[in-house]
């Protein structure tokens, strides 16, 4: 080591060589670099596109980073050229030369002028001096910036605008299918859909080519230059939306193929309905005739709106407006099963006082059966009893409540014949009481 001066102690010959050849292989990769960046296709669309936005804003700064990086790197060149002019004076360098290396290697040998002497985002200055490594870092820095803008712009628009021409030629076959079946804008939502998915595929394709950067989301906590991902937000709304349609329009396609089996179910149902509201209607005249003080509900007729329904759809089908005719089945076959069930319980309701009188004339029958089991059909009591309920059963009009107690009567004569310690078995010349008080007032 020699004497210290400015820039620290004299280098010797070894120390020079060794930073030499560091500075070398420093200067070679940065060359091979910026040579890269210069032929970067990101590059090369950025300086070709008509720039908007945060783009815009970005590149004229990235611009004049790149412009700057070739300005210090010829400063670098420079230097490292008349460091290695000195070194190959001599084979051993002088202490003059070791001393003019080490100012030149390690001092703050090179000084920018002018527009190159302004730190990025800094204020203007006449000029700047430089160490080669600080030189280094502020290469190092403004090609990190410079590329990490060049980067986010080439994946948007690598990623992007292709996937947007693809959806964009799906939305041209949908649209062809969707005018094949009548789904067209202004007479259907999915043709109104298919009209705002186009403009807005339109509209962000050329977002996404004049402001590439405002489709970029970096990656939280990264350092990396293009660190992060194309952001597919609106596209992927789009995609979606496209996807219902398509969807919508498979419906009615499917319509389309069914549409006259489902007519003919829906006409069946509908037959079915008005039969079961006929029967009711006649079930109840019969119910009015022959069964007194039981109160009847009224039967509707069938509902007219659904056979006009009914006949609409089959217009639909017939002009082959299928877009129309897909809402209008659904609907037609769920209040075509809703009739059915409406006149079947109005049916249930009209009849239940037959089936009152069948369920009373059962149970009669049933214990005059039990009682001819057990010997005792001839029994006077049980014979009265049975004539005086079945006069009342099979009679029109036929009170239901009179003519149950009347069943409760004989039932209970029965049970108290058949119960234990009764004989099985009367003759038809058993004599029994006359009946008291209470058996003339269940009469």
């Amino acid at each position: 080591m020699g004497v210290a001066g400015p820039s620290g102690p004299v280098m010797d010959r070894d120390e020079v060589d060794r930073a030499l050849a560091r500075l070398g292989a420093e200067h070679e990769a940065i060359e091979t670099s910026l040579l890269a960046l210069q032929d970067h296709a990101g590059r090369r669309l950025l300086e070709g596109a008509r720039l908007t936005g945060v783009t815009q804003e970005r590149w004229t700064a990235t611009e004049a980073s790149i412009t700057l990086l070739w300005t210090y790197f010829d400063a670098y060149t420079d230097a490292l050229r008349s460091a290695r002019e000195i070194r190959s004076r001599r084979r051993w360098s002088s202490r003059e030369d070791l001393a003019e290396l080490t100012e030149l290697l390690r001092g703050e040998s090179v000084t920018l002028a002018g527009g190159a002497a302004a730190a990025p985002g800094g204020p203007n200055v006449l000029s700047r001096r430089f160490t080669l490594a600080a030189l280094v870092d502020e290469m190092n820095g403004l090609y990190a910036s410079s590329l990490d803008m060049v980067v986010a712009a080439d994946a948007v628009w690598s990623a992007l605008p292709a996937r947007i021409d693809l959806l964009s030629a799906e939305l041209q076959r949908t649209r062809r299918l969707a005018h094949s079946v009548g789904v067209r804008p202004g007479e259907h939502p999915a043709g109104d859909d298919l009209e705002r998915i186009t403009r807005t595929l339109t509209d962000l394709r050329e977002q996404v080519i004049s402001d590439p950067l405002a489709f970029w989301q970096p990656a939280r906590g990264s350092s990396a230059p293009g660190g992060g991902r194309p952001d597919t937000t609106r596209y992927d709304r789009e995609a979606r939306a496209l996807e219902e349609v398509r969807r919508e329009i498979d419906a009615v396609l499917t319509v389309r193929q069914d549409a006259e089996a489902r007519l003919v179910r829906l006409r069946d149902v509908l037959s079915r309905a008005d039969r079961t509201l006929a029967e009711a209607r006649s079930a109840r005249g019969e119910v009015l005739a022959k069964i007194a003080a039981s109160e009847v509900p009224a039967v509707s007729g069938p509902p007219t709106v659904l056979q006009e329904q009914l006949a609409a759809a089959a217009e639909y089908r017939r002009q082959g407006q299928w877009h129309r005719l897909s809402p209008l089945l659904e609907s037609l076959e769920e209040r075509a099963e809703d009739e059915l069930l409406r006149a079947r319980e109005s049916l249930t309701a009209v009849t239940a006082p037959l089936a009152v009188r069948a369920e009373l004339r059962g149970r009669l029958d049933a214990y005059k059966a039990k009682v001819a089991r057990h010997g005792l059909a001839e029994d006077p009591l049980l014979v009265e009893r049975y004539d005086a309920a079945r006069r009342m059963l099979w009679s029109a009009p036929c009170d239901l409540r009179v003519a149950e107690q009347a069943v409760l009567r004989y039932q209970r004569a029965a049970a108290e014949l058949l119960a234990p310690g009764v004989p099985e078995q009367r003759g038809p010349q058993t004599r029994r009481e006359p009946a008291g008080p209470s058996d003339e007032r269940e009469g």
